[in-house]
């Protein structure tokens, strides 16, 4: 009685443990869709961390393997640490863009994996993780040094002109003056060359043609619009600005940027990011500002002018702002970007997956179709075969699978297709471990022995059996853990899980049961 007393309290507290790590879950699925996907609330976000997640295959979205650009990596830095640099910041992106339960973990030396379960705007979520977000302040050259910049540029290119290909010569560039014949002369480019949206390719081409920074003076640089702007009436194109090489400043000292309306007083009704700049930025803004007035400070990131406006007084206050006809989502989301950090080092996807929303709900009703009609049939079975005593087994299945999801909910584990394929098997399992022991307690019988002899003797018999058939394939669920990728660990986590909850519902909890029903009779039949 005393090792019968010990093991039920070991059943209750691990039922009680199992409830705790569950309960989370049963309070954030039992709220509606439109409420789960709530990020800001606080509780909501708790629930959410502790509840049970699916995968990509059951609720939808995106699955992006990103891999680091090593050719752009500076001098003596490991990738190692560049890696999990990248991650943190992929990782307060992501947090900021409002994605319930993603997953960024490390593959191999110099690869990411991220999931955004529920996002489906794939261009909009490439862009937000592989921006650079280089942010840097230039101020632009003086409008006869950008003009001689420029002829300097246009002059070399016409001594270069074999350089030029074919292609280019043939569509209207010409070779005296390959550059300045491209050229837009806009009344609202005053100081500055502009190039009309239809000839960007050509001139994209073509500067790429030639090596630029060879050419240029070494303190300038080259700079475009990041976006169509309007040169005169009816004519949109790029202002090309000539900058300084090195930053006045760099986006190390933002502190914080938000989304706001209005910021251009030309165009009040577009979208742009307002940036509050640290002590040290704003005493380098302060002097930078108070020291060029009547310039223009080119706002670049990720080597493209976002905006250049003109310094009409000093700027004490340390505060600064982009503008450049963004709608509210690309303004928020450079916000994002700034507040988060500048990347590393650049990123390309090299994978990438859309699951949608529709396929996700027809593979958790075909799992679930799956799982019931198999549990039916076993259920049947059992119930047929062996009768009163499948109803103990059926008792500790539905217990092993009560521990198997409370497991996964303990380790903030993720169910998946994958997943659920595992607990199919450890279903199987487990009715296969109740039928060694079912079979030899029979044999038991059938030899003359009593029925609680035949029940003793039928547990020790099969421990042994279903103790080594259940650690082999728990080793093989250990190597696909440690060398499969995602779906694959998602397999072996619930089998790895099932199995060891199966161990201890079918013998140790069936076999307590069956200790309780012939402690107090002598029984003289088994309902097997």
């Amino acid at each position: 009685m005393r090792s019968y007393r010990w093991r039920l309290g070991l059943l209750v507290l691990l039922l009680g443990l199992s409830v705790y790590s569950l309960l989370p879950t049963f309070q954030f699925y039992s709220r509606p869709e439109a409420e789960r996907s709530d990020t800001r609330d606080p509780i909501l976000k708790e629930l959410r961390g502790k509840a049970l997640k699916l995968g990509l295959d059951l609720k939808g979205g995106m699955h992006l393997l990103l891999e680091i650009d090593k050719t752009k990596l500076p001098p003596g830095v490991q990738v190692r640490d560049v890696v999990d640099r990248a991650m943190e910041i992929l990782r307060n992106r992501i947090d900021q863009f409002g994605v319930a339960e993603p997953l960024i973990q490390r593959q191999g030396e110099d690869r990411i994996l991220v999931q955004l379960p529920g996002l489906l705007d794939k261009e909009r979520a490439v862009q937000l993780i592989g921006q650079m977000a280089q942010l840097e302040f230039k101020l632009v050259k003086q409008a006869a040094e950008s003009r001689q910049v420029i002829e300097r540029l246009n002059r070399a290119m016409a001594g270069r002109s074999s350089d030029i290909p074919d292609s280019l010569l043939a569509d209207s560039v010409s070779v005296a003056n390959p550059l300045t014949d491209l050229l837009y002369n806009a009344p609202e480019a005053a100081g500055s060359a502009a190039v009309l949206e239809e000839d960007l390719p050509k001139l994209q081409k073509l500067l790429e043609s030639v090596n630029v920074d060879s050419i240029l003076p070494r303190d300038a640089s080259i700079g475009l619009s990041a976006k169509p702007e309007r040169l005169d009436q009816g004519h949109f194109g790029r202002f090309i600005y000539v900058l300084n090489r090195r930053p006045d400043m760099t986006g190390e000292v933002v502190s914080n940027a938000i989304m706001r309306i209005g910021l251009d007083p030309r165009d009040p009704g577009s979208a742009g990011v307002s940036m509050t700049l640290s002590n040290k930025g704003a005493s380098i803004f302060r002097k930078l500002t108070g020291a060029n007035i009547g310039r223009q400070l080119a706002i670049v990131l990720d080597n493209r002018v976002q905006s250049a406006p003109r310094i009409q007084d000093r700027i004490p206050q340390g505060e600064a702002r982009i503008t450049g006809h963004f709608d509210s989502a690309e303004a928020r989301d450079l916000a994002i970007v700034l507040r988060a950090g500048a990347l590393p080092a650049p990123l390309r996807v090299v994978e990438e997956r859309t699951v949608g929303p529709t396929l996700g709900r027809d593979s958790v009703a075909g799992g679930m179709r799956a799982g019931v009609v198999g549990a039916i049939i076993v259920v049947l079975f059992m119930l047929i075969y062996y009768r009163g005593s499948g109803v103990i087994a059926i008792l500790a299945l539905i217990l092993n699978m009560f521990f198997l999801f409370a497991g996964l909910a303990a380790l903030r584990g993720t169910l998946t297709m994958p997943g659920i394929a595992g607990i199919v098997l450890t279903v199987g399992m487990a009715v296969d471990a109740n039928i060694l022991i079912f079979e030899r307690v029979r044999e038991e019988l059938r030899s003359g022995k009593t029925v609680k002899v035949a029940v003793e003797n039928g547990f020790n018999r099969a421990w042994r059996t279903i103790l080594d058939s259940n650690v082999t394939t728990l080793i093989s669920a250990l190597v696909l853990f440690r060398f499969g990728s995602g779906p694959i660990k998602g397999f072996a986590i619930t089998l790895g899980i099932g199995l060891i909850a199966n161990m201890y519902t079918a013998v140790f909890v069936a076999r307590m049961v069956f200790e309780a029903l012939l402690a107090r009779r002598t029984a003289r039949s088994l309902s097997i």
